[in-house]
């Protein structure tokens, strides 16, 4: 799989060692240690037992490229010193240049203007940590959020005064036009017709849709059209931005599924199930699975399982019926 970040601190061909380990950019050597032997089990081979060859290779080589270097610089006290003066100076220049209007998870955006800095930080990163190398798909992701926390808390504490996100020329825009429409309202109202700018009625505000669920919709529309890369690149940039969801999780499970990418299909439902272990949808995925290794292993006929597991089946096609309604 790539290897690519360009969030946070990984702009400019810089790689942010404290965002690949998961830790804050003030750990020490004990919690740096303790953190790098985590990882290692989680992408060590045997610890990867039932998986494809393919997903072997890719931890392997997150372990060897990222995670071990990573190690290898920050538990050298004289080397890890020198790393943290530059990426002080990375936060002085990252201010001069305004990057805080080109960060992009809201968890860094929160922390730029958040009363206790260190206390928001410190307890973001954690979060976020926890499920950092839960899937290979979600790694890159929550590394670029964890290295735009960093910036953010850089920013903060390089600072002399909290940093506040510009507000966009457009919006102060439509501001300036809707005050001023509003003041000649008032201005123009005949005397005894009792038009005020407090009984005027404001216009209606048009409920927005979370963008989890923007991308989520799009993704069952390419899944419906069997698009399916489409469908896969949505629901990943929406787990980017809440890696937790379960929903978004089983629908990406169902598109490998769909493309018989059982590993992956698998490790998405598991992951759903995790988040939200009522989720039938994922439940009816992992069901699914169990009957085609079935199939696999028995091509001379039905097995008692699989004749069991089709007298459950429900109405509706099963689990891509639930989505787009089956058969009539």
């Amino acid at each position: 799989m790539p290897i690519k970040i360009e969030q946070g601190l990984f702009q400019a061909d810089f790689t942010d060692h404290h965002a690949v380990l998961g830790i804050p950019i003030d750990a020490e050597a004990k919690e740096i240690r303790k953190r790098w032997l985590q990882i290692s089990r989680r992408l060590h081979p045997d610890s990867l037992t039932g998986e494809d060859d393919a997903h072997k290779q890719a931890a392997t080589e997150i372990l060897s490229k990222l995670v071990n270097p990573a190690y290898e610089l920050l538990k050298d006290d004289r080397e890890r010193a020198e790393y943290l003066l530059l990426l002080k100076l990375k936060g002085k220049q990252a201010i001069q240049q305004q990057a805080m209007n080109r960060l992009v998870s809201q968890e860094a955006k929160t922390l730029l203007q958040a009363k206790d800095p260190a206390k928001t930080y410190h307890e973001t990163v954690r979060q976020l940590a926890a499920h950092q190398y839960d899937t290979l798909d979600g790694i890159m992701a929550v590394t670029g959020q964890i290295s735009e926390l960093n910036l953010a808390y850089l920013m903060r504490t390089e600072s002399q005064d909290g940093i506040k996100l510009s507000r966009p020329a457009a919006t102060t825009a439509t501001t300036a036009a809707t005050t001023a429409t509003a003041t000649t309202t008032v201005r123009h109202a005949k005397p005894g017709s009792g038009a005020s700018a407090t009984t005027q009625a404001p216009p209606p505000v048009q409920p927005k849709v979370p963008i989890i669920d923007q991308y989520y919709r799009r993704a069952e529309e390419f899944l419906a059209k069997k698009s399916y890369a489409e469908a896969i690149k949505e629901l990943r940039d929406a787990l980017k931005l809440e890696p937790t969801n379960a929903r978004c999780h089983t629908l990406l499970g169902t598109v490998y599924l769909a493309q018989k990418q059982n590993t992956m299909a698998k490790i998405h439902f598991q992951q759903a199930l995790k988040h939200n272990p009522q989720d039938s949808k994922a439940r009816e995925g992992l069901r699914q699975l169990g009957q085609t290794v079935a199939a696999t292993g028995n091509q001379g006929g039905k097995t008692a399982q699989q004749s069991s597991a089709k007298s459950d089946k429900p109405a509706g096609g099963g689990l891509f019926g639930r989505w787009f309604g089956g058969k009539k």
